[in-house]
């Protein structure tokens, strides 16, 4: 992913309850010039006349004066440490049987007000926590707060996504309950967050209708990470042109074992499948807790 060797991520961040502390997981890179002032590389390829691809060399990603091997270099060490953290975090949510799901998608998808209305309707069923993350504000965790669930603000500064490392410390804050089910709200970003391991058990992701069918083909990556798609606001379908059949249908190219379910998080259109899929797998959850297994994405019947 670009984010691993582009500096994207080297910044400031800060969690609740913590001083400020700098990132240094991301390598800073610095690009060579030749002297006619253009840096030559030969990792793009050409598609229809006047399209680059950047993304067809090894790395899959381009970086100015640094080649295809570097890149791959820099992404398995930051990604290697990265892991190590996460299988802490998920080591720690076994052991206390917690239902760790990752919710990822671009901005404006809905997904906070998705949160939200979730936690309201499941508060008194399940213990429920939250960490929220954002490049600035802490104005997502205050409307979480306002539904009286436990939320830790995360700013990540310049850092695209949330890491292993940053949810580890956030934890810390929380003081997760047994068998409870921990939301993280990663930052709005439908490329980084998707190679980035924090320990959950699934990847939660979300599209609105109102972003166009196309993105899981344009965005594969978040989409094949991903074990279940929300595709929100379909209370808005009479008022757009939007193919729900095709989108699906390009998820499920990317992902062939995407479990698909479609809400709406102002009319409540659909959310009780979203809550049983939550039950479903918590309930998963607890039984793998109580064997010792890990357990696979259990699915909603039809």
């Amino acid at each position: 992913m670009m984010c691993t060797v582009c500096g994207c991520g080297e910044g400031e961040t800060r969690i609740e309850g913590e001083e400020p502390h700098h990132d240094h997981t991301h390598e800073h890179t610095h690009a060579h010039r030749h002297g006619d002032g253009h840096d030559h590389g030969h990792d793009h390829h050409h598609g229809e006349p006047g399209d680059l691809h950047y993304g067809k060399g090894p790395a899959r990603a381009h970086a100015p004066g640094m080649d295809q091997a570097r890149m791959i270099a820099i992404e398995q060490d930051i990604l290697g440490k990265n892991d190590q953290y996460a299988a802490a975090n998920r080591g720690r949510f076994a052991q206390l049987g917690v239902l760790t799901l990752n919710l990822v998608s671009s901005p404006g998808s809905g997904k906070t007000t998705l949160l939200t209305r979730t936690l309201r309707d499941l508060k008194e069923e399940m213990p429920l926590a939250v960490i929220e993350g954002d490049q600035e504000t802490s104005n997502d965790a205050d409307r979480i707060r306002a539904t009286g669930v436990p939320a830790i603000q995360v700013n990540t500064g310049k850092g695209c996504h949330l890491d292993a490392h940053q949810v580890g410390h956030a934890v810390d804050h929380l003081g997760l309950q047994e068998g409870a089910v921990l939301m993280i709200e990663n930052v709005g970003n439908l490329v980084c967050p998707a190679a980035f391991d924090l320990g959950e058990a699934h990847k939660v992701a979300i599209l609105s209708i109102t972003e166009g069918e196309d993105k899981p083909i344009k965005y594969p990556d978040m989409f094949h990470a991903a074990d279940l798609l929300l595709l929100n606001k379909i209370d808005l379908l009479p008022h757009l042109q939007f193919d729900i059949a095709r989108c699906m249908e390009y998820a499920q190219r990317v992902n062939p074992g995407i479990q698909i379910l479609q809400v709406s998080a102002t009319t409540g259109e659909g959310m009780d499948q979203w809550y049983r899929w939550l039950r479903l797998n918590r309930e998963a959850r607890l039984v793998g807790h109580a064997t010792a297994a890990e357990p696979k994405p259990a699915e909603v019947p039809a």
